[in-house]
């Protein structure tokens, strides 16, 4: 027989049984859709998660100018620093701040601010700490340039300076010189200080507060892969004269956590979709068994008109399969509509992996010629007369 007439009697018994198909078909479709399900709603948790600690900065590094006790004075790192670790190979992003060491007053008659730092900072400085702008605008190229500034979360309340409203422009003196103030941040757990800061252009910095450009603090977001080799050749590329008065913090113990998250997940997966896929076999294959013991007359006529051997397994073969085949397609179906309800009740991104969709159909195939062989070879093993002669 063709590979035509094959796949024709493989569907013919589906239509004439097609109850029992359903039912077959249905612990395959069970298997497989559990298979996604277990994988996608842990894929789908787990991106989440990933998003939550990507927030948290794995990849960013901060590296912060010493005291050098020795001449007893803040050592700054070099005005080039910023640019130079701009141009180590992984890194994504870099920028700096420099306190300008300049008193904050709400006005010029109180003390109110004391204890807020005035850092200088660029338009890019938000970008590589994930910041946002609660209220008002942030420094921009044209307005860095100018006595503006902007307040972190903690120094606005501080000020009494939350929210920047039309047609209003408050100002807080600033080393003795008013300052415009153009814009609230809002919280950046990844920078503290910068919380408690008033951040004032670069060029405005040196002009109005006679800053002398070194950076004192220098951020650095890189690949995560080499998170660590970029900690260890930043001191020397910040400051290359005194790699020593520059200490870099460590990786974030977020990116710990989610290499942690990501290889727990991945075990738990491989054993829950090997046991989702288990259960759906042996239910095809007892079908499968059952079919031959049932159908044994018509193996016997089948026998006995002409049929050899490899066509009667071909023929038991390719029902399997094709059972197998129908039913993972749909249990695929059901996996990804559960796991996309599960997801949206969570509010989690719908994350199911291309390979286990592929997988699961090719699983699905694979296990309907595992379990249709034993049968098929079984349902071969008859002679007409004993096929023929069986109640």
């Amino acid at each position: 027989m063709s590979p035509f007439d094959l796949l024709s009697l493989g569907f013919a018994r589906l239509r004439t049984r097609p109850l029992r198909a359903v039912l077959a078909a249905l612990g395959i479709s069970i298997g497989i859709a559990t298979m996604l399900v277990v994988i996608g709603i842990p894929a789908s948790s787990q991106q989440a998660v990933v998003d939550e600690l990507a927030a948290l900065g794995p990849n960013l590094l901060r590296a912060q100018a010493m005291r050098d006790e020795l001449n007893n004075k803040e050592a700054g790192m070099p005005p080039q620093s910023v640019e130079m670790a701009r141009r180590i190979g992984p890194v994504q992003l870099a920028d700096g701040v420099a306190n300008v060491h300049a008193d904050v007053r709400r006005s010029d008659v109180n003390a109110q601010g004391s204890g807020i730092t005035t850092l200088a900072a660029s338009p890019d400085l938000l970008r590589i700490l994930g910041g946002t702008v609660h209220s008002g605008t942030f420094l921009s190229a044209a307005t860095e340039k100018f006595p503006t500034v902007v307040l972190g979360s903690k120094a606005a309340t501080w000020l009494g300076i939350t929210e920047i409203l039309d047609g209003q422009a408050p100002q807080i003196r600033l080393a003795d010189k008013w300052f415009t103030v153009i814009g609230v941040l809002a919280p950046m757990p990844l920078a503290p200080d910068v919380e408690r800061s008033v951040l004032i252009g670069w060029d405005a910095a040196k002009d109005q507060l006679g800053f002398d450009g070194k950076p004192t603090v220098v951020y650095v977001r890189s690949d995560e892969s080499s998170i660590e080799d970029v900690r260890q050749v930043l001191p020397r590329t910040l400051n290359p004269e005194q790699p020593s008065l520059v200490q870099v913090n460590r990786p974030s113990d977020a990116l710990a956590a989610k290499r942690i998250t990501q290889n727990a997940f991945g075990t738990l997966l491989l054993g829950l979709a090997g046991v989702a896929l288990l259960v759906g076999g042996i239910g095809v294959a007892n079908t499968m068994v059952i079919s031959v013991l049932e159908r044994k007359r018509e193996i016997g006529l089948r026998r006995a008109i002409g049929a050899s051997k490899g066509q009667i397994r071909g023929q038991f073969l390719t029902e399997s399969i094709v059972l197998c085949g129908l039913g993972g397609l749909a249990g695929g179906l059901l996996g990804i509509a559960g796991t996309a309800a599960y997801a949206h009740l969570q509010g989690w991104p719908l994350v199911i992996p291309g390979t286990a969709m592929l997988g699961g159909f090719g699983a699905s195939l694979t296990i309907g010629v595992l379990a249709g062989v034993y049968p098929a070879v079984r349902a071969s093993a008859l002679t007409p007369t004993e096929a023929l002669a069986s109640p």
